[in-house]
């Protein structure tokens, strides 16, 4: 049997995620075959493994973190919220329908029954599984559906470190009432975490020694407020509706729209790296008609963010920008926009059955039941599509989508992984206008270089080879938020509870 750790939360957004793959990148430099949990997820930004299934996009980052290859066990449940028709649910990387929040605690049983058996095999297969809660554990009216927190800690055995958020204030009344609140259960807590703390610690240190004394259980850690660039939010809640890159007057500005149920935006922090590029996240028709690149990303319901797009108006700005000139992108859900037409007979997103897209790429799309999940290599295939110092091949990418698109296709081509021989066409062009179904595909440097030094060119500015690479840039994040936790926690508390 594995040895197991938890991290709980106070509520979320207390930091769970970070320093769980903080510790398994700590324990594999250790040299420890470590492996993150989570048993179930809520999150619209996902990943997809090499077996084709989809999980919570922090979980792949802490898998990053422990140097393996992520695994439909690592997030057994994942929950994607859809407006109105409730969460579509994802057991073990695979869709098993949508459901509404009584639908779902009546599936509970046979959801825990997904969770127990990831961990069982995880735990086979690891020495160590650092496992992260959700939320907060002392959600008093769901205790007796609770499949992500105390359930799992007494299932895998597992110590509890119970993370608070200074910064957000009111973190002693936090960690102290969650502690009143689970009764009985708080005996698997065995210490506090304070995370983003700022100021004097000299100051804080009384209120160490009092949450002790009342509560019986020691702060084992204070960590600082720290820069998480390079490292991916989870949260669309996390978006600024203003800048996410701290450039000002850059060469280059591109606008991703600030969709309601944006998805998979973590498809775009690569851009934040590049040094002439200002990267915002908008829904201001000045910035959107303003822009050198206009992003309309992926998202959870398609057609209500279409919807809700016309009703603020941006269609226009949309349309604008493009006849000014601007390159126009559409990302999944956003490349399905810009077609002639959406088509869901069957009311499988929405209650509309056709609707009329932005119509700059001559496409239509149709709402299945099945929904694509794969890891793809691709090439360039339109020549059309001219990319600086871009060779057209070495891409890699990966698809999650429920529609399906025709009509003028040919923008990639692709190979659907694992191997199955099979090549398909992929994405759409129309004068500075394209779109694709590849998620990831500015991780890929040369690519999202050439495709920035295209918008200088169209500016009449010089090309630059910035040198950036994504992948050094997020391992380097990761050590750095390793070696913070590993200096302002006490590690030897730690390895006791993992008892090594």
């Amino acid at each position: 049997m594995a040895k197991t750790l938890m991290i709980q939360g106070t509520g979320s957004g207390a930091g769970k995620s970070l320093l769980v793959a903080a510790l398994c990148r700590i324990m594999r430099d250790s040299g420890y075959n470590v492996a993150p949990f989570k048993s179930q997820n809520m999150a619209l930004n996902s990943c997809i493994t090499t077996c084709g299934g989809e999980i919570g996009r922090a979980q792949a980052l802490q898998a990053e973190a422990a140097g393996i290859d992520p695994t439909v066990d690592m997030n057994p449940i994942l929950l994607k919220a859809q407006g109105d028709s409730g969460c579509q649910v994802i057991i073990q990387g695979r869709v098993h329908g949508s459901m509404k929040a009584r639908e779902y605690y009546a599936f509970k049983d046979k959801a825990w029954e997904a969770a127990r058996s990831s961990f069982d095999s995880l735990s086979k297969k690891h020495e160590m599984i650092i496992i992260e809660g959700a939320g907060s554990p002392a959600e008093i009216n769901l205790m007796d559906v609770d499949i992500v927190n105390m359930s799992v800690a007494k299932y895998a055995g597992a110590p509890v470190l119970l993370v608070g958020d200074i910064d957000k204030g009111g973190v002693f009344a936090s960690l102290y009432g969650t502690v009143k609140l689970l009764g009985r259960d708080s005996r698997h807590i065995r210490g506090f975490i304070i995370n983003k703390f700022r100021g004097d610690i000299e100051i804080l240190r009384p209120g160490l020694d009092m949450i002790r004394n009342k509560t019986g259980k020691p702060v084992v850690g204070v960590l600082p407020y720290f820069d998480r660039a390079g490292l991916p939010e989870e949260d669309g809640m996390a978006l600024s509706v203003t800048a996410r890159s701290t450039a000002s007057a850059k060469d280059i500005k591109i606008v991703v729209l600030r969709l309601k149920y944006i998805s998979n935006f973590t498809d775009f922090d690569p851009f934040t790296h590049e040094p002439d590029v200002e990267l915002i996240y908008s829904a201001a028709p000045s910035e959107i008609e303003n822009a050198d690149m206009v992003i309309i990303p992926g998202t959870k319901n398609t057609v209500n963010d279409l919807i809700n797009l016309r009703e603020q108006g941006l269609e226009g700005s949309i349309l604008g920008a493009y006849k000014k000139g601007s390159m126009i992108v559409g990302m999944c859900g956003g490349y399905q926009m810009l077609g002639r037409r959406i088509c869901d007979p069957l009311g499988i997103e929405s209650p509309n059955r056709e609707v009329e897209a932005l119509g700059l790429l001559d496409i239509e799309t149709n709402f299945e039941t099945a929904k694509t999940t794969c890891r793809v290599e691709a090439e360039l295939h339109d020549s059309k599509f001219q990319i600086p110092d871009f060779k057209s091949s070495g891409l890699h990418g990966y698809e999650i989508h429920m529609g399906a698109s025709c009509g003028d296709i040919g923008l990639f081509r692709l190979r659907r992984l694992p191997d199955s021989g099979d090549v398909s066409l992929d994405g759409s062009m129309k004068r500075n206008c394209w779109g694709t179904y590849i998620h990831g595909i500015f991780d890929n440097d040369a690519f999202r270089r050439g495709l920035i030094n295209q918008l200088r060119k169209r500016k009449g500015l010089q090309e630059i080879e910035s040198g950036v690479s994504y992948a050094k840039i997020r391992d380097d994040a990761i050590d750095n938020l390793a070696s913070v936790v590993r200096d302002n926690i006490d590690m030897a508390f730690v390895r006791g509870l993992l008892r090594i």
